[in-house]
């Protein structure tokens, strides 16, 4: 069932098909390129970024202090959600999105460019982090600018689709983030690569400033915006002007369901494209490359089940869906990581491409029903909070968790216990939304029925 409490822009104000596509690539592009910047990191950090900026200590050690900076990328990304939300309810989708291509472009090319802990001594993790911290910033303003400009523009019927086309951001990323390390491993040596090589993925952020020089001079605001900034200026500047004190106010319960229906599916996605990655390399003995190579395979696997999951709920409705992705997450925990203890690439393969399957199914609608969950005007602060706040409980800190839960138990069956545990919160907090919207619905019929008599 859907969720929406708002319509798609009236015919005479829908944008031309043309224009439509023009955004829908726009946008698809900008989530595209922003996340490929920020998985980057992911796979440094599991490979070398904690020789490079922390040598100190264990092998481990080192690795746990990589991973807990590439947390702290998803500690700042409510601060971007926050900051561009309300801004973009206020002032534009376009405008926030601009900046957050251009923040993350530099950030990511500055990492790129930054001296090791053996030339700066400890200025190197220092600014680190910070350049982390601005990625974070970064992504966090961009998921909701790219999913309204897409959701915003879509055609009756089709806020899935087009939804889903942000959301094909993440496995583009993933396959050319895998990708380009994979040409820098192959055509560098392993202390060359260990010298300059990583840096050459990071480098490539350049191309981000690129498009949001497009996105800032070729495409408009949505229609969607244009109608609510056309009601926001009939209002007297009140308390209700500002969509954060709005959402906070009347709203927040909604931001956490959303949080927490979705905190498994990017807990669980960083799990399979950062915390395998070192696992299977550190603990288990198996080259960096095949390992990348299969990570490459799946995320290419999701271009399909992606788009096909929204395709679905816009037909069948967004909660069914993303309900049965997250089951699916669940039953799947305790087999995914039995494979992948064999050290074997075929099963590690089997493992994660069914994994995969799963997280598409929810992460297919999730783009059009948080989209559905708030109106035009408070949109963006409220589908990006409850976007971040997912990304914060489960992404930032889940490769994090599965090193200590490793180091401290010994098994993996204690990081599937953890995917389980946060699979539970997403089916409680759906079967919360769905009752909500079966009330909401069960209050709107009488009007609608008066509404449809009285015009008779």
């Amino acid at each position: 069932m859907d969720t929406a409490p708002s319509a798609q822009p009236p015919a005479s104000t829908a944008p031309a098909v043309g224009n439509r596509r023009r955004v829908a690539t726009a946008a698809a592009l900008a989530s595209a390129v922003e996340w490929y910047d920020y998985f980057v990191f992911g796979i440094a950090a599991a490979l070398v970024l904690g020789d490079l900026y922390f040598p100190a200590g264990s092998p481990t050690a080192g690795v746990m202090a990589s991973f807990a900076t590439f947390a702290v990328g998803f500690l700042a990304r409510p601060l971007g959600g926050i900051v561009a939300g309300h801004l973009g309810d206020k002032r534009g989708r376009k405008p926030m999105l601009v900046l957050a291509l251009t923040l993350m472009g530099v950030a990511t090319t500055g990492i790129g460019l930054l001296p090791t802990y053996d030339t700066i001594g400890v200025a190197a993790p220092i600014l680190l982090v910070l350049l982390r911290v601005a990625q974070g910033v970064a992504v966090g303003a961009q998921w909701g600018g790219a999913m309204l400009l897409a959701t915003e523009y879509a055609p009756e019927g089709k806020r899935g689709v087009y939804g889903s086309v942000v959301q094909l951001g993440v496995p583009i990323g993933v396959v050319t983030a895998n990708t380009v390390f994979l040409a820098a491993g192959a055509l560098t040596t392993d202390s060359a690569f260990a010298a300059w090589g990583w840096r050459v993925p990071f480098l490539v952020g350049l191309l981000v400033l690129g498009l949001a020089w497009y996105i800032h001079t070729r495409v408009e605001e949505t229609p969607a915006f244009k109608e609510a900034e056309r009601a926001l200026a009939e209002q007297e500047k009140s308390e209700q002007s500002s969509p954060l004190r709005t959402i906070l106010r009347g709203h927040l319960g909604t931001v956490l369901l959303a949080g927490g229906s979705f905190a498994v599916n990017t807990a669980t996605f960083y799990i399979l494209i950062t915390g395998v990655l070192d696992y299977t390399t550190r603990e288990l003995g198996m080259e960096k490359g095949p390992v990348l190579m299969v990570s490459l395979f799946v995320s290419l696997t999701q271009l399909v089940l992606i788009p096909a999951a929204a395709a679905l709920s816009d037909r069948i409705g967004r909660l069914r869906i993303y309900a049965l992705g997250a089951v699916g997450i669940a039953l799947w925990a305790v087999p995914l990581f039995l494979l992948i203890d064999t050290g074997s690439l075929l099963w590690l393969a089997v493992g994660t491409f069914v994994a995969s399957c799963f997280l598409s199914i929810m992460y297919g609608p999730q783009a059009a029903l948080f989209a559905e969950l708030f109106t035009p005007e408070m949109r963006y602060t409220g589908a990006s909070l409850g976007y971040q706040i997912a990304a914060v409980a489960g992404g930032g800190l889940a490769p994090f968790v599965m090193v200590l839960l490793l180091e401290a138990t010994g098994t993996s069956m204690a990081v599937s216990g953890y995917i389980i545990a946060l699979s539970v919160i997403a089916l409680i907090s759906i079967k919360v939304l769905a009752d909500r919207a079966r009330s909401a619905e069960a209050e709107a019929a009488p009007e609608v029925k008066a509404e449809a008599e009285s015009a008779g």
